[in-house]
């Protein structure tokens, strides 16, 4: 979520750059600027042909993988984000209609009894990715949990507006073509239930869809969506991770093509099909495809005369005030509702100012917006629907910040119920903390409770020990857990050292033993280890006795196992809270990630 996030704050700039050059293009030469968007390219195939200007390449062809990004970050969020606790599935589902609703009624009030009526569509949906990046620049003391939040309300509303799409603007459906590309996609799906792998033959099928959906007038972006939805995403399973060492050690004893691809392909298969494609794609629609997009249709002559009737428009005030009122009130009334109508069971996962922030930032409904403003209307009209759809970009950008300045005023503790909420956390951790039972450094009563998963032959492992000690040094509240999980395939001494350390448990020196191997990572053979076993002060032969017994072998395999339970397949791994943490683990960002888990933890009492 840190990544996709960190993509979108820097797209955010690219795309606001890309409309002001559109701008500056359409009042400087708009002959030129119509006359390259306007050219004609076509792909043909034998007699078969498909022609469309540049624009609609761009607004039906690029933009369909901006929405299949889009359905893979919210097949992410359903298999492993927020959404997998199935419960929290009904807060956004119905801030996201009540997000969509609030403004087509409202545009519909100034358009009632206007053939402009029939634009409602262009007044409804939230462009995902500019207000998440605009969030982050104008708002950024939200918590992550905002933008989580904000993301599952606008998979809701993309989801909605492409049907929307389908539905009313679609014109002259062919019903062959349309049941091709039905036919086509009902395969696709038969397939993936099948697990069949081969990212070409899914290609292959994304591509007839679309082009069976646009000869039949559907606007065919939907399939980005429905693709992306269909790509399950997980967690790197420990299974696949040995299996792809073991390839790589096949290769490094016989360098040879075909084991080099063996290793290539194993690496490959060990990362969810979801996190490749996102990580393929994402860079590409975000810093070349929706700028792109705004390139081509944001370009407005603005004249005097253009203001002066676009300011009094039904069209222009219509979409302008659904969005930066309709919005926030739609999101914020209908999230209140469902808290209310629950008794508090059901509650969203940020404070209400939060949900004020990411109800006025979903004011901005730029790239779905506009292209349904383009199937909507023509001439004046779209001018007129393009201008309230950049008005109210700014207008939002500029509330949200209003709102984030404002909360930034409060007392610390009513600043940080507001951000943060009182709802219950997803715990991640399977197997809970159990004292009697878990190695434990720090007050057993601690507020903040810090689990790692870690291998004493880990280098990665052995950087993270200071920053641990330093937060324990620096909280009083922080209690310490380590959990053995031994990567045996590419660390070969990781299982005896985890076995020494639960050798000198049984001497009550644990701790004693786990700081000599984190601090000599290189040297964990069996006399090493004896030596160790001396320093410390144990009995040695006794020491032997439990490591010849591999006394502690099965309290390792049980750590393992609640590994694999939680998800985990590599070290070191963070639980803040039973929180999985994700993301850098040094002082700075585990520091910050300590006292906000301390913050909700005293917001709870």
């Amino acid at each position: 979520m840190r990544e996709f996030l960190r993509t979108e704050t820097g797209s955010a700039a690219i795309l606001l750059a890309a409309t002001v050059a559109a701008l500056v293009w359409a009042n400087v030469d708009l002959r030129s600027y119509e006359a390259l968007w306007g050219t004609n390219l076509s792909v043909r195939l034998g007699d078969a042909a498909v022609a469309q200007d540049l624009r609609h390449w761009v607004n039906a062809g690029l933009m369909t993988f901006f929405f299949f990004v889009v359905g893979l970050e919210a097949r992410r969020e359903f298999d492993m984000g927020e959404l997998r606790d199935r419960r929290r599935l009904a807060l956004p589902v119905i801030a996201g209609i009540g997000g969509m609703v609030a403004p087509i009624v409202i545009y519909l009030l100034f358009n009632r009894g206007l053939p402009s009526a029939d634009g409602w569509g262009a007044a409804m949906s939230t462009d995902t990715a500019f207000a998440l990046g605009m969030l982050v620049l104008v708002a950024s003391r939200f918590p992550s949990r905002a933008h989580t939040y904000m993301l599952t309300v606008t998979v809701v509303d993309d989801l909605i507006a492409l049907c929307v799409i389908a539905i009313f603007y679609s014109e002259h459906v062919s019903a062959f073509p349309l049941l091709i590309a039905i036919a086509i996609f009902a395969v696709t799906v038969a397939l993936k239930s099948r697990s069949v792998r081969g990212g070409f033959l899914y290609a292959a099928l994304g591509i007839a869809t679309w082009v069976a959906l646009f000869e039949s007038g559907v606007e065919p972006v939907v399939v980005g969506l429905a693709m992306g939805l269909l790509t399950n995403a997980s967690p790197a399973a420990r299974t696949d991770l040995e299996r792809a060492s073991d390839l790589f050690r096949l290769f490094r004893e016989q360098p040879t093509a075909e084991l080099a691809r063996s290793a290539s392909a194993g690496v490959v298969n060990a990362v969810s099909r979801n996190h490749r494609l996102q990580q393929l794609y994402h860079p590409w629609t975000s810093y070349v495809i929706v700028p792109l997009f705004a390139l081509s249709n944001a370009g407005i002559p603005l004249s005097g005369e253009f203001l002066v009737r676009a300011i009094t428009s039904p069209i222009t005030l219509g979409i302008l005030i659904a969005y930066v009122v309709g919005k926030p009130v739609g999101i914020i009334g209908s999230t209140w509702l469902v808290s209310r109508l629950s008794g508090g069971r059901v509650r969203p996962p940020v404070g209400w100012a939060a949900v004020a922030g990411v109800g006025t930032i979903a004011g901005i409904g730029f790239t779905v917006s506009l292209l349904i403003a383009t199937l909507a209307f023509s001439g004046a009209q779209l001018e007129e629907a393009k201008f309230g759809i950049l008005a109210a970009a700014l207008c939002a950008s500029v509330i949200t910040w209003i709102v984030s300045r404002a909360t930034a005023m409060l007392p610390k503790k009513t600043r940080a119920r507001a951000l943060l909420g009182t709802a219950e956390s997803i715990v991640d951790l399977v197997d809970p903390v159990d004292p009697d039972r878990d190695h434990l450094r720090g007050p057993e009563d601690a507020q903040v409770t810090l689990v790692e998963y870690g291998d004493f032959e880990c280098p990665y492992c052995g950087l993270a020990e200071p920053v641990v000690r330093e937060i324990l040094a620096d909280f009083g509240d922080v209690r310490y857990v380590w959990r053995h999980l031994p990567l045996r395939d590419v660390h070969p001494s990781a299982q005896l050292a985890a076995e020494a350390a639960e050798a000198a448990a049984e001497q009550g020196a644990f701790w004693e033993m786990h700081d000599l191997l984190l601090a000599h990572q290189g040297d964990l053979l069996l006399p090493d280890l004896v030596t160790y076993a001396e320093q410390i002060g144990l009995d040695t032969e006794r020491f032997r006795d439990d490591l010849d017994g591999r006394t502690g072998a099965d309290r390792i395999e049980e750590d393992m196992d609640s590994a694999d339970l939680s998800g985990v397949s590599g070290t070191p791994t963070f639980f803040i809270n039973g929180r999985r943490h994700h993301g850098a683990y040094d002082i700075v960002t585990l520091s910050a990630a300590v006292k906000a888990a301390r913050v909700r933890e005293a917001l709870r009492s």
